[in-house]
């Protein structure tokens, strides 16, 4: 039998990986219930937020609580996780060699640099003008405010504790960058720009889980995920907006 505190760590930290890197609420506490299942814990029990996570192995016994104070979207790491899961739940890991995979698994670094993503969120800025029936005239323009736009949010989101701060700032960015270019005849529709360079910072994912988790029954989670989100389409829209008006 395995030991009731390593066991309660181990269920824990896999919530609070998942938790801050993307995954669904739902999927978060289905996990960990599954793991205590795995050890012959048929009855403990997990309350999942999108700021903490409480934790108990049984109705009697004392909850534990973690914090979750970051999040980022970051599927690879929560597919590494789900990988230990299933080794957990078929027998082929102990609780010792799963919390040391899992504390590797929440300390490695991304497997995309920052040059690879400020690529890949300039070349998708372009596209996604494409998409939305811009012109080839308008790629070049897209992909220089986009990215311009994606370096700024990295760098400011580290200067202000409030993320909403940096998202209006890169939004301000992008819609200067659009408009100073157009002015001087580099694009055709301003417009179309505009929309494609937001596009990496809207907050897609967070959407689609706080719709998910209300579908699921978990409102607060689902509520605070979409206040989330709501706050992050205000920000970049209030940062266009003002551009806009200034042009």
């Amino acid at each position: 039998m395995e030991r009731t505190e390593d066991l309660i760590e181990l269920c824990l930290l896999m919530g609070k990986i998942m938790q801050q890197n993307g995954a669904e609420t739902y999927r978060v506490e289905d996990t960990m219930t599954r793991i205590a299942q795995s050890f012959g814990r048929d009855e403990a029990q997990s309350y999942v937020t999108p700021t903490g996570i409480m934790f108990t192995i049984s109705p009697g016994a004392p909850a534990k609580l973690v914090r979750v104070s970051a999040r980022e979207t970051n599927l690879e790491k929560v597919k590494l996780a789900n990988n230990v899961s299933r080794k957990i739940t078929n027998g082929d890991m102990s609780t010792h060699v799963a919390y040391k995979e899992l504390r590797k698994i929440e300390t490695s670094p991304t497997d995309y640099t920052i040059l690879m993503q400020i690529i890949a969120a300039t070349l998708a800025s372009g596209f996604f003008t494409l998409m939305f029936q811009g012109s080839w005239y308008d790629f070049l323009p897209a992909c220089i405010a986009g990215g311009l736009g994606f370096i700024a949010l990295m760098n400011f989101i580290r200067l202000f504790e409030i993320k909403f701060v940096a998202e209006f700032v890169a939004s301000l960015l992008i819609g200067f960058t659009a408009f100073s270019l157009f002015s001087l005849g580099i694009g055709k529709e301003v417009d179309k720009v505009v929309v494609g360079s937001i596009m990496p910072l809207v907050p897609g994912l967070l959407i689609t889980n706080a719709v998910r988790d209300l579908m699921a029954g978990h409102l607060i989670s689902g509520l605070a995920k979409g206040a989330e989100a709501f706050l992050t389409a205000f920000a970049i829209g209030a940062g266009i907006a003002v551009m806009f008006a200034l042009f």
